[in-house]
């Protein structure tokens, strides 16, 4: 079973113990959630029972361990049990570490400032790119999803140090990946976190335009970096796809706007003006991009 099709299974597992509360005859719902209880705690305990062997074994298991922990569903299992050999904080300060790269390019920094009592972790971004309408939700999007993957025990995250922009376009919280190209009624307009086609990804230096569910998405490959924009001039809204990079600048073929890629979109002439940009990060080898609620719908 490949980890698409893992994500696949727990999604229908969630669903089936959310179906399972609605049962209205009380004895069935009753020994229903006993029977879920008592599978958890059986391999649950086989799994407690492995990690002490390994543990045992030394420096030859610990290796082992953590190469297990290294698997994101092992990982997954290993956290459910309260069983993972790295304890959250280190956890939470790796997932920023992949992340920080992407961040540079809209928030700048993020400081972890630890857990508190209730399991919410709480960080601090600096450097904020103002006056970019989407800063806030792709910013915090992005971090979002990172420590999610990392840690999922945590309860909730609050970011501090970015303003709220007064209109800033609302996105969905994180939902499990899909893929770009399973296209319904349901999904049109934006369904949270879509798994992009491999063959999507533009060469370095780079555009490359894509219809992702029915919206217009542009990729933009500079200096090693991956970024992602809804495909309109924030000027003129015409498409970008045509437009060509220079190093960090893009500038519109229909009204001549330009717009600076590596901060957000924002206008270069006009500082007002700026593209819409999107959360994008890799995940095994893969990428995926958020989208704005009801956009294309």
């Amino acid at each position: 079973m490949n980890g698409r099709n893992l994500r696949q299974v727990g999604d229908r597992v969630e669903t089936l113990i959310e179906e399972m509360h609605s049962i209205a005859d009380e004895t069935t719902r009753e020994r229903a959630e006993e029977l879920v209880g008592l599978l958890v705690d059986l391999y649950g305990a086989g799994l407690e029972k492995i990690v002490e062997i390994l543990t045992e074994d030394g420096a030859s298991g610990q290796r082992v361990l953590m190469k297990l922990a290294d698997d994101r569903f092992l990982a997954s299992l290993l956290v459910l049990h309260s069983l993972h050999p790295i304890d959250v904080d280190e956890r939470i300060q790796q997932a920023l570490e992949q992340v920080r790269p992407y961040l540079g390019s809209h928030a700048g920094g993020v400081e972890y400032l630890g857990t508190d009592d209730e399991g919410i972790a709480h960080l601090k971004l600096q450097g904020s790119c103002d006056g970019c309408a989407s800063s806030t939700v792709t910013v915090e999007l992005a971090i979002e999803r990172a420590i999610k993957e990392a840690a999922p025990e945590v309860a909730g995250i609050e970011v501090e140090g970015v303003a709220q922009p007064e209109h800033a376009p609302a996105l969905l919280q994180i939902q499990p990946l899909r893929h770009a190209d399973a296209r319904s009624d349901e999904s049109a307009g934006g369904e949270g976190w879509i798994e992009l086609a491999a063959d999507s990804v533009p060469s370095p230096g780079t555009l490359r335009a894509l219809d992702v569910i029915g919206v217009d998405v542009l990729l933009a490959s500079v200096d090693g970096s991956m970024l992602a924009y809804l495909d309109a001039c924030g000027a003129c809204g015409s498409s970008l796809g045509t437009s060509e990079l220079e190093h960090e600048r893009l500038r519109c073929q229909a009204c001549g706007e330009v717009f600076d890629v590596r901060h957000a979109g924002r206008g270069v002439e006009r500082s007002e003006l700026h593209l819409q940009p999107l959360p994008l990060l890799e995940l095994d080898g893969r990428w995926s991009v958020a989208m704005p609620a009801g956009v294309g719908a």
